[in-house]
């Protein structure tokens, strides 16, 4: 029996505009509200990354990182 969907923690989230517009298209595409995608993507994460993709975007995004708080 699958277990029911409840979205039982919240939390206040801060997006660079980008990823609010790449979570936007994804939810739409996908049917689904914000929530439920962020849900989705996260309950998934290991299957929906490439590991090594992800290691090598992370080390860009972290060296980008102090530039683009300023």
């Amino acid at each position: 029996m699958p277990k029911r969907f409840r979205l039982t923690r919240r939390m206040p989230i801060a997006l660079t505009e980008d990823a609010w517009r790449r979570l936007k298209r994804f939810a739409t595409e996908a049917g689904l509200d914000e929530g439920e995608a962020l849900s989705f993507l996260l309950e998934n994460f290991d299957s929906v990354t490439d590991e090594e993709a992800l290691v090598h975007r992370l080390r860009l995004f972290n060296l980008e990182l102090e530039a683009r708080k300023r």
